[in-house]
């Protein structure tokens, strides 16, 4: 697990010895799926750890469509939906 504490600078290197050593990328973030960080992120692991990936890269995001505040916490990724990319990306 790597939690990103900033974005610029990105700490690549950290990444792909990750990305190298496990052969997985699961990328969790709040912003909606389209348009959102994590695609500028997988594009960077795909283009730096291609040969190295066991799985194709996966993400976990919130929904691509506005969201009420009642409904905050339907929107955003919860304990579930990480959950279950995390046993479908370590399965053999």
């Amino acid at each position: 697990i790597i939690d990103l504490r900033s974005l610029s600078p990105l700490d690549l290197d950290t990444i792909v010895k990750s990305v190298t050593k496990t052969g997985r990328c699961l990328i969790l973030h709040e912003a909606t799926r389209t348009s959102g960080f994590g695609a500028e992120l997988i594009a960077e692991v795909q283009q730096h750890c291609f040969y190295a990936l066991e799985k194709p890269i996966m993400r976990v995001t919130g929904w691509d469509t506005p969201y009420p505040h009642a409904l905050e916490w339907e929107y955003f990724p919860g304990l579930h939906r990480c959950s279950d990319a995390i046993i479908k990306i370590m399965e053999d």
